[in-house]
């Protein structure tokens, strides 16, 4: 009720000054504790115990100031980054685009980050902290290789990461999402694997998870599936942002960059739907996109995702959502007969 007040006020401001006054406010919240949420919400993906299946994608907190503070507003993990070898401003401003009648977000931000060093010293301090907490890796625009920046974020990140998340789908670094392709990915995925089993050691070893982007051929899919099972990935991210344009009717809708929110959920379902028909089920699938309730977060479970993730619903909805979508799951949960979380996916 508070956030429906302050949100007109909110969205007179620039987007993105909204987000770094959002970020400030959870700061001085300080990292809290995570609620209690009911046992039947938790599962165990990838071989972590998630308390429930409902996570800040990444994007919201892209250098790793208040992973510990999200957790506390009822987020079940959260996924900061992308975070890149070396401090980017990312692309020129404005970049970030609220589409109100459409409920959606265009942005083209370009991993605009502190860069890796930074986030080494902040997520170093919350290592001990209770939590699942995931980092978001890429590459560096300018990148003259940008296969070993991943494998460089991978060795800075894995002691410090619940799980990796390699990000090669987003659409605001030229060229990037041409690692994607078969070829090409496989190599980036070894260099990854390599650098993190040499960080870690015989020591606790992050799974590693793959975001992939929705404007995907099915070729591509099969592909990527094979690839996910053979490294032996601890899941898929389906999906990133779509440079794809259903009608939208915001004045911003001509603007370039990545389209997120209720306009993408459709295309998002679909992609997971495909993913869970060509891995059958053998790799672990994180659900993305559109989703900003309990109904959208089951109709992706139940299509086969063990995880969901949100960002763009959260400006609409504000901060109480993942308690709001964690309730309404339980009621769903129990409507439909399932006693668990885990028992219902991919029952679609």
């Amino acid at each position: 009720m508070l956030y429906s007040l302050i949100r007109p006020a909110l969205f007179r401001i620039d987007a993105e000054k909204a987000h770094g006054l959002a970020l400030k406010a959870l700061k001085l919240s300080g990292p809290g504790s995570a609620p209690r949420t009911d046992p039947a919400l938790a599962s165990t993906v990838a071989g972590i115990a998630f308390p429930n299946p409902v996570g800040m994608a990444a994007g919201f907190d892209k250098d790793g100031e208040v992973p510990d503070a999200l957790l506390g507003l009822g987020f079940g993990f959260a996924e900061v980054g992308s975070i890149t070898p070396l401090p980017q401003a990312g692309n020129p401003q404005p970049r970030l685009f609220r589409l109100v009648e459409d409920r959606a977000v265009i942005n083209r931000m370009g991993f605009n980050n502190g860069g890796a060093q930074d986030a080494v010293y902040r997520l170093e301090a919350r290592v001990r902290r209770p939590g699942v907490v995931g980092i978001n890796i890429g590459a560096n625009k300018d990148s003259t290789d940008r296969v070993n920046d991943y494998a460089i974020m991978a060795r800075l990140m894995a002691p410090l990461a619940g799980y990796l998340a390699v990000n090669i789908s987003s659409p605001n670094t030229p060229g990037l999402r041409a690692l994607q392709d078969e070829s090409a990915l496989t190599g980036l995925l070894d260099a990854v694997i390599e650098s993190r089993d040499e960080a870690c050691g015989a020591g606790h070893r992050p799974p590693v998870f793959l975001k992939v982007a929705p404007d995907l051929e099915p070729a591509d899919i099969d592909a990527i599936a094979r690839i996910a099972i053979d490294k032996q990935l601890g899941a898929l991210i389906v999906s990133n942002t779509t440079i794809s344009r259903p009608p939208l009717a915001s004045q911003h809708k001509g603007e370039t960059g990545g389209l997120s929110g209720a306009p993408l959920r459709d295309l998002a379902q679909q992609r997971l739907r495909d993913f869970r028909k060509a891995t059958g089920g053998a790799v672990p699938l994180v659900g993305v996109g559109g989703i900003a309730s309990a109904t959208d977060a089951w109709a992706r479970i139940r299509a086969g995702a063990s995880l969901v993730q949100l960002y763009s619903a959260m400006v609409y909805e504000g901060p109480g959502i993942a308690k709001a979508i964690n309730k309404g799951l339980l009621e769903l949960m129990r409507r439909d007969g399932f006693a668990s979380i885990a028992e219902a996916v991919g029952t679609e």
